[in-house]
């Protein structure tokens, strides 16, 4: 019979079992620590997926420690004691006890690590679905970056046609301005078509004969009997001639009087009341007539007028 010494049982348990204690500790403090990187979690787990061989292993030298020792403290019988011969059932018991606690250690890791591989296949997929996230927002990146360039070149586009239609106002303007001063020329052509001619003749009287002054002052003579007014542009009332166009005017003035010692037969031709040429003739007995012409360049609107002279008939 032999017996297996207790004391060096358990000192060669306890190192195993802090040593167990430790990585289990360890196991789940890494357990419960949570990071934000999915990449760093997977590599921490799978460092203590390492750890479960490496305890394997302790644990079979522990047996096979355990088992040497035993041989080596084997004792005839006859040198047992009462006490002694108690010892190997305790060391059994130990032993069965250390290996029970083994067993549960390695059960609850087996099923931590169960876990754990649930769990990477877990992260994994949230990596996998990240991942084809990233990849999508990528794309979105991507095509908003390209609408993005797409709106600059639009709006340079913009721009540019505002630049075009800014000029095209100012041109419009500028053709606006013309086309007003075509139009005012083409109104004064068609005012002077319409005065192709301008020509009167009139005279004091209608018929017959008769005298006129002699005035203390220049006299104006209204013409109020009108042979002939072309255009209209003499007035019998006022007896004023206005030139409605530009051009050129020939005026005639002819004068007849009774003859008389005092009183002179003469006339005055005015433009713009401005004495042009005049029409006088003077002798005591007899009729006297006088006549005198002249062309004048006149203006719109510029007016001639005859009048009788001071102190004559």
């Amino acid at each position: 019979m032999f017996h297996v010494g207790s004391g060096s049982l358990s000192r060669t348990m306890f190192p195993i079992l802090v040593m167990i204690d430790q990585h289990q500790t360890l196991f789940k403090a890494a357990m419960n620590t949570e990071t934000s990187r999915t990449e760093q979690t997977v590599t921490l787990r799978m460092e203590m997926t390492m750890c479960f061989p490496l305890l394997l292993l302790i644990c079979s030298l522990c047996t096979a420690k355990l088992q040497t020792e035993s041989d080596n403290h084997i004792i005839p019988l006859g040198d047992q004691t009462e006490a002694e011969r108690r010892e190997p059932t305790n060391a059994a018991d130990q032993q069965q006890r250390c290996t029970q606690d083994i067993h549960a250690v390695l059960r609850e890791m087996s099923a931590s690590l169960a876990e754990q591989r649930v769990e990477i296949r877990h992260l994994q997929r949230e990596n996998e679905a990240q991942a084809a996230k990233l990849n999508e927002l990528e794309l979105q990146k991507t095509e908003l970056e390209k609408q993005k360039t797409e709106s600059e070149k639009q709006k340079t586009e913009v721009d540019k046609l505002k630049q075009e239609l800014q000029a095209q106002t100012a041109e419009l303007i500028s053709i606006k301005a013309r086309t007003d001063v075509t139009e005012n020329q083409v109104e004064a052509l068609k005012r002077d078509g319409e005065v192709k001619q301008v020509a009167f003749s009139a005279s004091l009287l209608a018929s017959g004969g008769g005298d006129i002054g002699p005035f203390n002052t220049h006299t104006l003579l209204v013409f109020r009997h009108v042979v002939t007014n072309i255009g209209n542009a003499y007035n019998p009332n006022t007896g004023f001639f206005i030139a409605p166009v530009r051009g050129a005017y020939h005026f005639e003035l002819h004068i007849y009087g009774p003859g008389h010692a005092s009183h002179p037969s003469g006339a005055l031709l005015f433009k713009n009341g401005e004495h042009i040429c005049t029409a006088y003739e003077h002798q005591p007995s007899y009729q006297v007539k006088s006549s005198n012409g002249v062309t004048l360049l006149l203006e719109v609107r510029d007016v001639v007028s005859v009048s009788l002279w001071s102190n004559c008939v």
